[in-house]
């Protein structure tokens, strides 16, 4: 099986080397493609992007990828590359928790590979969001093994935590010539209760303590407040109404004229979800999976919206006056897809430019992302 699908991995890897090579030369599909101002405080790009779900055929295409030896996850993530690192600050969201020494699981209790991290940083991503209903599927150990093989790696992360002082202490990244704070919080944890002597452990979201958080990291001198919200209803192509209510919460929320939050990027779905610009600022309700095995839904039957997903990417400007607010000036989405047979992340418009045949799968992901009026905010679809 996995010989087979290395001969089709292997043709979808030539269209995806040839986007690649030539990156610089990209043009948006809705105009140009914003620059990168690293090091300038002129603005900054910021790109995320949606769940990281290791299926156990997720673990064993790594291990392939690796020669039989270890997990490489890098190549996986080969076709998206230059997206992410692209961007001046790239976060993802890591679902599941590390495992140790071979013991690694997939559905339903998760344990991944810690590979996984360098597979990311490869990739461009900077930081993760961990806070998941699936934090605690190992327990406190899982979450330390997870945010240890961050740290060896260089990866920042944001949701769960070892110690209360690092769950009370905000992530804080740079990015051109800002500080942006990101904070992650899930629904819950599939009735696995939160440990007692570790109430700080994982995030849960409550209005009151994001808001809280938000103020706190602003204090603290963050210029761009990044929220990361595992929420919504599995399978549900629209948002529901709790990520409804409490994204009109959450972006009301101002303190002295200026919003406490900037920009709300939602997982968990397993399905693309709309983006939508509430009260002045974007809501990605919800990312989809950008790794994950073959989906069954709640119905039982595969459902392939579960490989479909979207990258986010924001630019941001500085305000003409300091303490003013960090605005988006642009805002795109990039369509794109799990090829489980593959094992590869595709960029659905890269693709598509090379003659395969996506074109269907674009477009349903191009309509749900647009289905809230975002369009006529100014958010378009790039490459």
């Amino acid at each position: 099986m996995i010989a087979r699908r290395r001969q089709v991995a292997l043709a979808l890897t030539a269209l995806l080397v040839a986007g690649a090579a030539c990156q610089a030369d990209r043009q948006e599909q809705a105009g140009g493609p914003a620059p990168s101002e690293s090091g300038s405080s002129r603005g900054f790009t910021l790109v995320a992007s949606g769940d990281v779900l290791p299926h156990s055929n997720i673990i064993e295409r790594a291990r392939f990828d690796a020669g039989g030896s270890g997990y490489d996850f890098a190549p996986m993530l080969a076709g998206i590359r230059p997206v992410v690192s692209g961007a001046d600050l790239a976060l993802c969201h890591m679902e599941t928790v590390y495992g140790a020494d071979g013991d690694y699981t997939g559905y339903p209790l998760f344990k991944s590979p810690p590979e996984v991290a360098r597979g990311l940083v490869d990739t461009g991503y900077d930081g993760c969001s961990t806070a998941s209903n699936h934090t605690l599927d190992d327990g406190a150990a899982g979450i330390g093994r997870t945010l240890d093989a961050f740290d060896r790696a260089g990866l920042r992360h944001a949701g769960s935590a070892r110690t209360e002082a690092e769950a009370r202490t905000p992530t804080v990244l740079r990015a051109g010539g800002a500080s942006v704070a990101h904070l992650a919080y899930t629904y819950g944890t599939n009735g696995i209760p939160v440990p007692e002597d570790r109430p700080w452990a994982v995030n849960l979201i409550d209005e009151d303590r994001i808001l809280a958080d938000a103020r706190a990291a602003r204090q603290a001198g963050a210029d761009v407040v990044v929220v990361s919200l595992h929420w919504g209803t599995e399978w549900q192509d629209a948002p529901d109404r709790q990520q409804l209510t409490l994204a009109r919460t959450l972006t009301a929320s101002r303190t002295g004229g200026r919003p406490d939050i900037d920009l709300i990027l939602g997982t968990h779905a397993h399905v693309p979800q709309a983006y939508e610009k509430v009260n002045g600022t974007w809501v990605v309700y919800g990312m989809g999976d950008q790794i994950a095995g073959s989906m069954v839904n709640h119905s039982g039957a595969r459902d392939p919206r579960g490989n479909q997903s979207t990258v986010a990417r924001f630019t941001f400007a500085p305000p003409a006056k300091p303490g003013g607010r960090w605005k988006v000036t642009r805002a795109e989405f990039v369509p794109q897809w799990f090829d489980v047979d593959a094992g590869r992340v595709v960029n659905l418009n890269e693709a598509l430019a090379r003659g395969a045949d996506v074109r269907a799968v674009r477009d349903r992901i191009r309509e749900t992302t647009l289905s809230r009026g975002a369009a006529a905010d100014g958010l378009v679809m790039g490459r």
